[in-house]
């Protein structure tokens, strides 16, 4: 045991009360594959990929809920192409009693593929709440964006947290990942001096191969220098093996301080898969629960 990596149990066990997963629309076998494996209730967002039809999107709705799970379908602005397309998919999800919770974006086209420019715009439509919608998720940057200005990132996130006040949401905020968790602790600190008291769910990619994990952090913009690396535990030089977030989340449990930031919770982005995520997210709690430390793949 590596005395270093070892924080008192009620508080690493605390992080991953109530954590959550994500899938995308073509993970529907394996989410029954893995479903023994993950509480139920665990909220499951649902990616809203380009490739993907209407009929895919609701049906992994449906499964999420059927296997006993929370469904938090994404939309994603800037791939609507109209505001009819927005309300057949709210009506879709009324209908099948899997719209009570959505995670709203801005998604990754350049340009907008119809009439709505960023969550905002969803938020603002009315359309949400016609349909059933309590509770809404909206995205964080905590190492910033590489397509947009932080200041942008800053004013976009109290726009967003003030809009679901104003609209008697519910609601939480979840960060895209990263492998240090000094930025997310002081980009907590800073979410809360604006006024964003939400949840924060943050963003933690499972245990997955370590050159997929660098080809995500180069599309996201995540930092992945050697110091970064070493911190996570990988090596840039050595990417054949796999790791988990283990020391990520040994660090952020000894440093959290709720008075400073607020509510915080996980979410895992699932690249080695959802079975090995919740496999992970088991073998991790049972070891903190002896007072482990290290239980990271090779």
């Amino acid at each position: 045991m590596n005395p270093a990596l070892t924080v008192p149990p009620v508080v690493g066990a605390a992080l991953l009360d109530d954590f959550s997963l994500e899938m995308t629309g073509k993970d529907v076998s394996r989410l029954e594959e893995a479903c023994d494996g993950i509480p139920r209730g665990t909220r499951i967002n649902i990616t809203f990929l380009a490739g993907e039809d209407l009929g895919m999107r609701l049906e992994a709705a449906r499964a999420v809920k059927r296997l006993g799970f929370v469904p938090v379908p994404h939309i994603s602005a800037r791939r609507l192409p109209s505001r009819a397309a927005l309300e057949e998919f709210l009506a879709g999800l009324a209908e099948d009693g899997t719209a009570e919770n959505v995670f709203v974006v801005g998604g990754d086209p350049a340009r907008p593929e119809g009439p709505y420019e960023d969550a905002l715009a969803l938020l603002r439509t009315g359309l949400l709440q016609s349909h059933g919608v309590r509770h809404v998720g909206i995205s964080g940057y905590p190492e910033g964006h590489p397509a947009i200005a932080d200041h942008t990132l800053w004013s976009a996130l109290t726009d967003k947290a003030a809009a679901i006040g104003e609209h008697r949401f519910g609601g939480d905020v979840i960060t895209q990942f990263g492998f240090d968790a000094d930025p997310v602790l002081t980009w907590l600190e800073a979410a809360r001096a604006r006024g964003v008291h939400l949840p924060v769910r943050i963003g933690v990619p499972g245990p997955a191969g370590v050159r997929r994990l660098l080809g995500y952090a180069t599309r996201f913009g995540v930092a992945t220098s050697a110091s970064v690396a070493r911190k996570y535990g990988f090596s840039l030089t050595n990417l054949m093996g796999t790791t988990g977030p283990d020391r990520f989340l040994h660090a952020l449990a000894r440093r959290y301080d709720p008075e400073r930031h607020g509510t915080v919770k996980v979410h895992f982005y699932t690249f080695g898969g959802l079975r090995t995520t919740a496999e992970w997210v088991t073998a991790f709690r049972q070891g903190d629960a002896r007072g482990s430390g290290d239980h990271r793949g090779g």
